[in-house]
């Protein structure tokens, strides 16, 4: 088989254009270089002032110092709350200060520096031993890749690497000795402060030694340095639990506040009043801050310290009550209820309470408390308790209930109503202290003086539109109508709602929604709702005055403070704010005086309160006790009584100079007249001390 003959490409290649390749190339080139100085002229020409500032950028920081806080005097200007002013160590964080800086300054400091306390948490530990950047370094090397790069290779964030490192510490390599834990400790409380800030390092009381060495070796410790510190400094005085307290420097502002503090310019680490008195005048108290403005430039270097405004301590509080009369107060006070102890009637109590106002002004004048466990022979102060633990009042309701009557329409002026045996079907008899078997005509003068059930009760029953008869059954009709006239007429005196104190925290007192019918009645007498010694306080003054129910309040006035160490100058008065007045005429108004004079200057056999004649002043007042129930430690439920009494000293010009309310809960007996004893010294004291010298 003949074979084909193969056939025979020829492979002709193209020269390439190396003259069109370069020029192209040129093209490119000369393309880039017009961009380029076309982007320079529009920078330096167009944007000239943009890149100019950019240039010169700089950091400005705004730092705050806060000055002491106001102090607190009483009446006769003796201080009871100061400001101990102390030296101490200041660090100050500069822009440039690293970790492994504030450490070697920890561990000479805790050298020169004696310190009370070394406890940190484990987290402060971890942060001292990563402060070295040669072990910080080799701590994130020995990270396992996922800690340190997310699952793309991308770098993690320096926070999360660093708190991975921080999770990667062992217990073994922070077991600190005693004194390594001291430069752990100052460390920890240097590195809390953000840059430019500075905080007070916590140490024992520097000695003139200390002092003096670090002053002269200022140099060498960056960023310390020797100023002057408060600590808030209480006399030991039985209203230190109105007085409230301060926060400290490392709480500073109270979570749930600190969004409307800062709002109003305070830092983190304000130390603000958190309670009562020093947190209700908080605005006062507080100084006014040094405020700096430091510039930097790109570089870190400061290039401007500035004080912008400088700052001022706070205000000074000047209260209404005189130290030496609200300690004579306690005196009294104590003296009958530790009777009463010795005598085995407050077996069951749980304290006395006593509150004097200025009727005129709503001054608080005393506030006075004991409180007492079940089985204790003594009592502890309590003067809290004035204005925050609620107590079944009593017969000391009964002309607010008169008032009610009078403003419901059911009765009028000086009325005359039977006191007699309540007798409803099915129900045990209401009966007066005093009621026989015959009933006896009463004026409302007369049921103040002998303290009538029954008079309050038909008041009562009239308000529901229920006209009483023997044996007759109580409805519910017009019940909601009477217990909301009833308490809405207690409330103008001050019963159960605000009284307008000038401190947060108090009760309101206790008032029931879930009622009967015949808790209405004992409303009327005092035997239902329960209110504080302070509302009671308010409602003696409220009759006091003639029918104004004033606001009580604690400060008398607000002073700047000045160079001498006292109250200062005067620069805001507290006046007296009256809250409402009382629904009745002047002449309902003067029958309520009256009965309050006739109980206790009443030469009836049926007055109440004659246990607090004797006085150098005429007083008038209304007795009250409440039948109540204790438990007794064996289980066994005790008949007890809450003893009170409301009074004043007594003037036909509605002049009084001070009104009081005393209760004493859980009596197993009133046989000593406690409530009245009190009362009665304390008016006579007060207008012997300060009114009629």
């Amino acid at each position: 088989m003949t074979k084909k003959p193969k056939k025979s490409f020829k492979i002709i290649k193209k020269e390439a254009s190396i003259p069109r390749r370069i020029n192209l190339l040129f093209f490119v080139i000369v393309c880039l270089f017009t961009f380029l100085v076309l982007r320079l002229a529009q920078m330096q020409l167009a944007n000239k002032s943009f890149y100019d500032k950019k240039l010169s950028a700089t950091n400005t920081y705004t730092v705050k110092q806060s000055q002491p806080r106001g102090q607190i005097y009483d009446s006769a200007g003796n201080v009871l709350v100061a400001n101990e002013i102390k030296q101490v160590l200041v660090f100050t964080r500069s822009n440039t200060t690293t970790a492994e800086d504030m450490k070697d300054l920890a561990q000479k400091l805790s050298t020169l520096v004696t310190l009370t306390e070394t406890k940190v948490t484990t987290r402060a530990k971890k942060d001292y031993y990563l402060a070295d950047q040669s072990v910080y370094a080799q701590v994130v090397k020995n990270l396992p890749d996922k800690k340190k790069y997310d699952n793309y290779g991308n770098k993690l964030t320096e926070a999360t690497i660093y708190a991975n490192a921080v999770e990667a510490v062992t217990d073994d390599q922070i077991a600190y000795s005693d004194e390594e834990l001291k430069q752990v400790y100052l460390f920890n409380q240097m590195n809390s402060v953000s840059v430019f800030n500075s905080v007070n390092l916590k140490t024992a009381d520097l000695t003139e030694d200390q002092i003096a060495y670090i002053v002269a070796n200022q140099s060498k410790l960056s960023g310390i340095s020797v100023s002057t510190n408060w600590e808030r400094e209480k006399v030991n005085t039985s209203i230190a639990s109105i007085i409230g307290t301060v926060s400290s420097e490392e709480a500073g502002l109270p979570k749930e506040e600190a969004e409307d503090y800062l709002k109003k310019g305070y830092a983190l680490n304000d130390r603000v009043g958190t309670s009562y008195l020093e947190k209700s005048y908080e605005e006062y108290l507080q100084g006014t801050h040094t405020i700096r403005k430091i510039t930097t430039d790109k570089k870190g270097k400061i290039v401007s310290d500035q004080v912008t405004t400088e700052g001022k301590s706070g205000k000074n509080l000047k209260l209404t009550i005189n130290s030496n009369f609200q300690t004579a107060v306690e005196g009294i006070l104590s003296k009958y209820y530790q009777a009463d102890l010795d005598a085995g009637f407050a077996t069951y109590s749980e304290g006395a309470y006593v509150v004097a106002l200025n009727p005129q002004t709503g001054g608080v004048l005393a506030m006075a408390g004991l409180s007492h466990e079940t089985g204790e022979t003594t009592a502890s102060p309590d003067a809290l308790g004035t204005i925050t633990d609620v107590f079944v009042p009593g017969s000391v309701v009964k002309a607010a209930t008169i008032s009610a009557g009078w403003e419901s329409g059911v009765i009028s002026g000086n009325q005359v109503l039977a006191d007699q045996s309540i007798n409803l079907a099915g129900s045990a008899p209401i009966k007066s202290w005093f009621t026989g078997s015959n009933s006896t005509n009463i004026t409302a003068a007369q049921a103040l003086e002998y303290s009538s059930n029954t008079y309050m009760v038909q008041i009562a029953l009239k308000m529901m539109g229920q006209e009483y008869y023997s044996g007759m059954a109580l409805m519910t009709s017009g019940m909601q109508e009477a217990m909301e006239k009833l308490r809405s007429t207690f409330a103008e005196y001050g019963l159960g709602v605000d009284t307008g104190l000038d401190v947060s925290g108090e009760s309101i007192g206790l008032t029931s929604s879930d009622y009967t019918a015949s808790n209405v009645l004992t409303e009327a007498f005092g035997q239902y709702d329960s209110y504080t010694v302070l509302q009671l306080a308010q409602y003696a003054a409220t009759v006091a005055n003639g029918g104004n129910r004033v606001a009580p309040h604690l400060v008398e006035g607000i002073y700047d403070a000045d160079d001498s160490g006292g109250v200062g100058t005067l620069s805001k008065s507290i006046d007296t704010k009256v809250l409402n007045q009382i629904n009745i005429s002047s002449d309902d108004m003067a029958v309520l005086q009256q009965g309050f004079y006739q109980v206790v200057n009443s030469s009836s056999g049926y007055a109440t309160g004659t246990k607090m004649r004797g006085s150098s002043v005429t007083i008038a007042g209304k007795t009250g006790t409440a039948e109540t129930y204790a438990k007794a430690s064996n289980g066994d439920i005790v008949t007890t009584v809450n003893s009170s009494v409301l009074a004043y000293d007594y003037s036909t010009s509605s002049d009084s100079k001070i009104a009081v309310a005393v209760i004493i809960p859980h009596l197993t007996s009133d046989e000593n007249y406690s409530n009245q004893l009190i009362a009665k010294d304390i008016i006579d004291l007060y207008m012997q001390s300060y009114v009629n010298q």
